[in-house]
């Protein structure tokens, strides 16, 4: 591995949902098959988005420690169910989301902007490092990234589900990079890149890391979200096309 000048090497962090993976299309597509399958009465896009809902309120109430893994995923299930008249217990719930992440899982697929993007980083950063950092279980994660043949390319997948600690607290970027120190040339500077404003892009400035919000759908932040990224240096990107120029000239300093 080439390095920069003393031993030391540039690293590159990523958030893997809707940042590398099209997670959102794969819910919409997921969702959709699971309407169809169990002929609720349900326009598909709305449907995706009331998922999407549900997703972001339980799924945070399992980092919060509200719920378990397994009770965000059947609280999800009976909710969506019940708009459509249909009562699940918590057996019937589990078997609904299996069936709903089968149809979910067959849309895996890598964003389109992805590839290119690495590559043209590790031309203009050489013995640059790349590495994952998510708010998700290490075993699921780690499997989208061989679905989506990325393994190859990423050092280290550092979990919240592994750690115990979930973003945008600095102790998860923190850990991150002890473990690339660990493992390898000592970290000249870091960037990490997420489609989450507070979550990924200020919570990564915040522990001192180049924060990159990549907003591919065009969010307007809040006022406070917007201030303090700002204060930061938070870069906004709309693709993956834009990173390079974006962190290259902060990483070569």
């Amino acid at each position: 591995m080439n390095t920069h000048a003393g031993g030391r090497a540039p690293v590159v962090l990523f958030d893997l949902d809707d940042t590398l993976m099209a997670h959102r299309e794969a819910v919409a597509l997921g969702i959709a098959e699971q309407v169809r399958h169990h002929a609720y009465d349900a326009d598909e896009s709305l449907a995706a988005r009331r998922w999407h809902e549900l997703e972001e309120r339980h799924y945070a109430d399992y980092l919060a420690g509200a719920l378990s893994y397994e009770e965000q995923r059947r609280a999800r299930a009976i909710e969506f169910a019940r708009a459509f008249g249909e009562e699940l217990d918590d057996a019937a719930a589990t078997e609904w989301f299996a069936e709903y992440f089968e149809r979910y899982r067959g849309g895996w697929a890598i964003h389109d902007d992805v590839e290119a993007a690495l590559d043209a980083i590790d031309v203009a950063l050489p013995g640059v490092r790349f590495g994952i950092i998510t708010n998700g279980e290490l075993e699921l994660q780690t499997s989208k990234l061989v679905r989506i043949a990325l393994d190859g390319r990423i050092e280290h997948v550092i979990a919240s589900g592994a750690l115990g600690v979930a973003k945008p607290d600095r102790a998860i970027f923190d850990a991150a990079l002890e473990r690339f120190a660990r493992s390898g040339p000592a970290v000249s500077r870091a960037a990490y890149v997420g489609d989450r404003l507070r979550a990924d892009a200020i919570g990564a400035a915040r522990a001192g890391l180049v924060g990159v919000w990549i907003d591919r759908h065009g969010d307007i932040p809040s006022h406070d979200d917007d201030a303090e990224a700002a204060a930061l240096g938070v870069v906004r990107i709309r693709s993956l096309e834009a990173l390079p120029g974006a962190i290259v000239p902060r990483l070569s300093a």
